[in-house]
């Protein structure tokens, strides 16, 4: 009998640690960044999405050689939550290269090889690989900006390689900069054929709220040109609550946020009807009230309704959420929503919507 219930115990353990588990999941396992030049590092960002239902820690990430260096979100990553890894290669010998990156985490399997290649030249002749995105006469490498994790206080970067394929010299100028944002063009004046960065800064004091906020940004094709969606750039900067200095018993009695899904896929209703809804349970897992202090709709063609917004312990709440088929469009981007938590593990929640 004994026996019995020991291999019952273990079937049933087994069962729950298949089935509440983070997966890990990176948007591309080989990056490929085309010619590069020699000696002018280069940076590749996974983003990593936990598309299972427990947190994923990021453990270590050991690249195969000492020409890459590795930064990678070392706190959990949520269910539905993506974080990043970014590997830069530092380009010194010419040729042909193919490195891989070995991420250690917690999910099955617990070790995975993300991995990229290129070719290092002297002098590059086609851009097309490394700045993918046309606006006018001039490349670009990324068509939007992206501050995922901001604590209050910090002032991050991010960068815009830029190359002038005009036959006149090109000033790079971002038009429209919101006021927690300052850009500088290096160099100021590119001659044709030439590289450069605009590097933007965020300040993050003068973001007006927590959660998400959104702006778009225009790159000049010519002097005295105007904004529109050719020239468009979104930007958007995410605001976190601060628990830096909570202590660890303080941590170990802090509300803890648990969703029924962290992703719907409506997509099959909305074939055949114009409106699609599905409701989300949330429940407060932890020791002290949960207080959801910003939910927000990131696109036109979403609605949402949610009967309480501060949970006792143990608690529950419906989270119903609506989109109809009209609003959708293609100029937006894709349907999500986003909720601030005083939950310290999982201070941001995303929903992804398809």
């Amino acid at each position: 009998m004994k026996r019995i219930l020991i291999l019952l115990y273990t079937l049933v353990a087994t069962v729950l640690v298949a089935v509440a588990q983070p997966r890990f999941t990176s948007n591309t396992e080989m990056h490929s960044f085309g010619q590069i030049e020699w000696k002018h590092p280069v940076t590749v960002q996974y983003i990593i999405t936990n598309t299972g239902d427990r947190p994923l820690v990021l453990t270590d990430v050991e690249p195969d050689c000492a020409c890459t260096v590795a930064q990678w979100t070392k706190t959990p990553i949520a269910p539905g939550a993506k974080g990043e890894v970014n590997v830069t290669f530092d380009a010194k010998a010419l040729g042909h290269f193919q490195k891989s990156v070995a991420i250690f985490c917690n999910a099955q399997p617990h070790l995975v090889y993300l991995k990229f290649h290129g070719e290092v030249v002297q002098e590059i002749t086609d851009f097309t690989k490394t700045h993918p995105y046309l606006i006018g006469q001039i490349r670009i490498d990324r068509n939007s900006i992206d501050f995922p994790d901001v604590q209050h206080g910090e002032q991050p970067v991010m960068h815009i390689g830029v190359v002038n394929l005009s036959d006149r010299p090109y000033e790079p100028v971002l038009m429209h900069l919101p006021p927690y944002l300052q850009a500088k063009a290096e160099p100021q004046v590119l001659q044709k054929g030439e590289k450069g960065i605009i590097t933007l800064t965020l300040n993050s004091e003068k973001l007006s709220d927590l959660g998400q906020t959104q702006a778009s940004i225009y790159l000049s094709r010519f002097s005295g040109d105007k904004v529109g969606e050719e020239n468009e750039i979104p930007v958007t900067a995410i605001l976190l609550p601060d628990f830096s200095g909570m202590t660890e018993a303080e941590k170990a009695n802090a509300p803890a946020i648990s969703l029924s899904a962290t992703a719907l896929d409506l997509s099959a209703v909305l074939e055949k009807k114009q409106k699609a809804r599905q409701d989300i349970t949330i429940t407060n897992t932890g020791r002290s009230p949960l207080q959801i202090s910003k939910l927000q709709v990131l696109h036109p063609a979403v609605g949402v309704n949610l009967k309480k917004s501060i949970l006792q312990p143990g608690e529950t709440t419906r989270l119903r959420v609506t989109v109809t088929k009209k609003n959708i469009g293609k100029k937006h981007r894709h349907l999500r929503l986003l909720m601030i938590t005083n939950d310290p593990m999982q201070p941001k929640v995303e929903i992804e919507i398809r």
